[in-house]
């Protein structure tokens, strides 16, 4: 009968584990010197060794020719006792099926009795965070005055369930989610003993995939070897349901571009296709998620689990997005998914967060409203929005409308043209005399890695000032010089920049330290005061 990777590859000494080298060495250590605990609690997610190392330390306490290093033999009677399970000295219990009062009662009785053929009772209780509180209470007693031959060994994936008066009695330990290039130098081994040919991107995928448990990502590479001998990308894609989600980026560009109908209708199409609106709403939270990271994270290809077409289609689509977009549309989709469970209509409710997206005027929730001012700051600095025209008597003023979510404002998707002023070279010092801190420059320059990826990247580390109507740029990459006096369309994407998150037209020139002084900047509140009055807008500012 076939033997599942995960079992037939399970660890039989300490030395096999991987990954858990800091728990391995304590135990192994304890076992050579004599001085095991009477009660142990492994804890970490699933896959990472709690079970295997808790048979592995059974059998190394009784085993009956240990190494020196603390493993057990596993060729002696009571090792292959243990792995066959004829040894009844060692018992495991799944708490999750036998969690009453009347296991742990059974136990208790059964425990004080001398082991028949071993060393030790060893009792591995899996799953300990499914007790019942009066089965941890049992438990509780004759963990506080165990028998000498008795260890117990707790195994949980929820120790935060687990009573404070059970855990001050155990030596804990905490198993770490194992490493992505450990997993996959194991998989690799695995797979070259197994005669299956493994690519090494596709042992990579494997290992993110699994979320840094080794079962999971044996299990994996096991489905992975039912398809083909040759395990590569598309292979892993396709056992891990990677492949197909295209409809997840084609419902994100429906409502960047706030197209409710497109978007419905790609709704109703998956409808056809039996897809669960519960799933559904699942995948779009984690495509948003992936959009978010893409969008934040330094190194967005160890936080996202895809292939690296589709990471390049996400880093894409965050661009064309806002970021308190994004965040809205997590937060539409969980709360779906929320109602969901409560017995709503789960199409109605895929629905209405899709409408609520398309249109964030029709939700006024807290991460509504905030992206719909972000919208509306955008258009301001870009001059965009006129300023408030005066109502006549008795009418309301009129105020402008917001755009969709995620809809780019005016002049952003494209860098509109800009009279080719050239740059500065030298500029009187009455002029330059002092010079004051663009405060926003963070943000023009993520503008301006929509506009102009090469010269934000020339930018990198770079500080802006502002005189007037000029802006001196201090760049420590001399390449930037090189692009804004050589390219017109350089130079006016930097303006364009500028012109969306200021609302002025700048001229462009270098910093020079040993020219120009730096003063403090204004106060922001009086800023945003100025900003304000030339809109026609009266602040009332109360103390």
């Amino acid at each position: 009968m076939y033997q599942a990777l995960y079992r037939k590859w399970r660890p039989q000494v300490f030395a096999d584990v991987v990954g858990q080298e800091h728990i391995t060495r304590t135990l192994r250590n304890q076992v050579s010197s004599g001085k095991t605990a009477h009660a142990y609690l492994f804890t970490g997610s699933r896959g990472t060794g709690k079970t295997t190392c808790s048979k592995i330390l059974a059998k190394a306490v009784n085993c009956l020719s240990p190494t020196s290093d603390g493993d057990p033999c596993g060729e002696c009677a009571i090792c292959r006792g243990i792995d066959d399970g004829s040894v009844l000295d060692v018992v495991e219990i799944d708490a999750a099926s036998n969690n009453g009062v009347e296991n742990i009662r059974d136990l208790r009785e059964e425990a004080n009795f001398t082991p028949a053929a071993a060393r030790f009772r060893v009792y591995i209780i899996d799953e300990t965070h499914m007790l019942s509180i009066g089965a941890f209470n049992a438990l509780l007693k004759i963990m506080e005055e165990p028998p000498a031959h008795v260890i117990f060994i707790l195994a949980t994936t929820e120790v935060h369930k687990v009573p404070a008066t059970i855990l001050s009695r155990c030596q804990r330990f905490d198993f770490r989610r194992i490493p992505p290039d450990v997993i996959a130098r194991r998989l690799a081994y695995v797979s070259g003993q197994e005669g299956i040919s493994l690519d090494e991107d596709a042992g990579v995928l494997i290992a993110r995939l699994s979320d840094g448990g080794m079962r999971d990502a044996l299990s994996l590479l096991d489905v992975c070897m039912s398809r083909s001998p040759h395990v590569d990308l598309e292979t892993v894609s396709q056992a891990a349901g990677l492949a197909g989600n295209q409809y997840l980026f084609g419902i994100a560009q429906s409502v960047q571009a706030g197209d409710t109908g497109t978007a419905l209708a790609q709704l109703e199409a998956l409808s056809e296709r039996s897809v669960e609106f519960d799933r559904l709403a699942e995948q779009l939270v984690g495509h948003y998620r992936n959009l978010m990271v893409a969008r934040t994270a330094a190194k967005p290809e160890e936080m996202i689990v895809c292939l690296p077409d589709e990471l390049e289609r996400l880093k894409v689509q965050s661009r064309e997005y806002r970021l308190s977009a994004i965040l809205f549309a997590i937060d539409c989709f969980t709360q779906a998914l929320t109602k969901m469970g409560q017995g709503s209509s789960k199409r109605v409710e895929l629905e209405m967060a899709l409408v609520r997206l398309c249109n964030p005027s029709l939700d006024g929730s807290q991460a509504a409203v905030l992206s719909r001012l972000e919208a509306l700051e955008d258009m301001v600095r870009s001059g965009a929005v006129p300023r408030a025209v005066p109502a006549a008597a008795g009418e309301a003023p009129l105020t402008p409308s917001l755009p969709a979510a995620g809809a780019p404002p005016e002049g952003s998707a494209k860098v509109s043209a800009v009279e080719d002023i050239p740059i500065v070279q030298e500029v009187g010092a009455e002029e330059l005399e002092k010079v004051t801190a663009l405060a926003c420059w963070p943000e023009v320059l993520e503008k301006l890695a929509g506009l102009n990826p090469p010269l934000k990247g020339a930018l990198e580390d770079s500080s802006a000032y502002v005189s007037g109507d000029l802006c001196l740029i201090d760049a420590p990459n001399k390449m930037f010089l090189t692009l804004i006096r050589s390219s017109g369309f350089a130079k006016n994407s930097l303006r364009e920049a500028l012109k969306l998150l200021t609302g002025q037209k700048y001229r462009l020139g270098p910093y020079n330290r040993e020219k120009y002084q730096i003063v403090d900047n204004l106060d922001p509140l009086d800023d945003l005061l100025s900003s304000a009055a030339a809109m026609g807008i009266a602040v009332e500012i109360k103390e």
